[in-house]
């Protein structure tokens, strides 16, 4: 069999919901496909910091960040991009102005507000981050440190509408649910995909994409190999070619094996 290149989202297709662990029989079959020269990575929206935790569990052969602003690959960084200073001071403009939430995420940190935050959901994550991750929290005033992408929630106090129009020119906006995940544009799971399969020279058709949530429709409409978690969200039902069973019900596993991988 010719060499594959296997990409995997993180929460709700590597992690549990439940635990937030990987399953044994998961890092068992990445372990296999390894040893039959296969290449595994990481392909998050998590910066590399959030990214460092799961690989204290799996071995890879690199992480794809940021949705595709930030490429590791044998522990060496490929590619990097930072949102230029400028527009980061624009940005931090449009939040205040339209009275949106926002963190802001780079390989470093995850910079959030020093104060509570007005929204539960967004003072949860800050909480939540802080405590398990140590990152930093730094006012959005602060322009002493580098950012590659940013994720919003709003309110009714919120102007969503203004603050996206403000902003469109220059970054796509992923609706999870309310919660919003802005990337600069140019940059996507599915780039970060081709620059991976570019280093290797793999073809396309070797490529093979595991996810669960509308941050991966990009490698979702871009890979011709794509397994969908047993839970997943609708929109991405129109791109799978393989529906898997749940994290829990050891989908990982299971499908590297129906697809021949192993």
């Amino acid at each position: 069999m010719s060499r594959k290149a296997l990409f995997f989202d993180i929460d709700g297709t590597l992690l549990s919901e439940f635990d937030g662990g990987i399953p044994e029989s998961a890092k068992e079959a990445l372990k296999e496909a390894r040893r039959q020269g296969h290449l595994v990575f990481i392909n998050s929206g998590r910066g590399y910091i959030l990214v460092k935790p799961v690989l204290k569990q799996i071995e890879t052969d690199g992480v794809l960040c940021g949705c595709g602003t930030y490429i590791m690959i044998d522990g060496k960084a490929v590619y990097s991009y930072h949102v230029p200073y400028e527009k980061g001071i624009k940005l931090r403009q449009a939040i205040k102005e339209y009275r949106v939430e926002a963190v802001l995420e780079g390989v470093e940190g995850c910079y959030f507000n020093q104060e509570p935050y007005r929204i539960p959901e967004m003072e949860r994550l800050r909480t939540s981050v802080n405590r398990e991750m140590g990152c930093i929290s730094l006012p959005l005033e602060d322009t002493s440190y580098e950012f590659d992408k940013f994720c919003i929630t709003t309110d009714h106090i919120s102007d969503a509408e203004g603050f996206f129009h403000a902003i469109e020119d220059d970054f796509i906006i992923i609706d999870r649910g309310g919660f919003y995940e802005c990337v600069p544009n140019g940059h996507s799971k599915a780039t970060a995909i081709q620059r991976v399969l570019d280093h290797y020279q793999i073809p396309l058709r070797d490529a093979y994409v595991f996810g669960d949530s509308m941050n991966d429709l990009p490698m979702f409409e871009f890979a011709e190999n794509t397994v969908l978690m047993g839970k997943h969200d609708k929109g991405l039902e129109p791109y799978a070619t393989f529906v898997t069973k749940t994290v829990e019900e050891d989908g990982i596993a299971w499908a590297i094996k129906e697809l021949g991988i192993i």
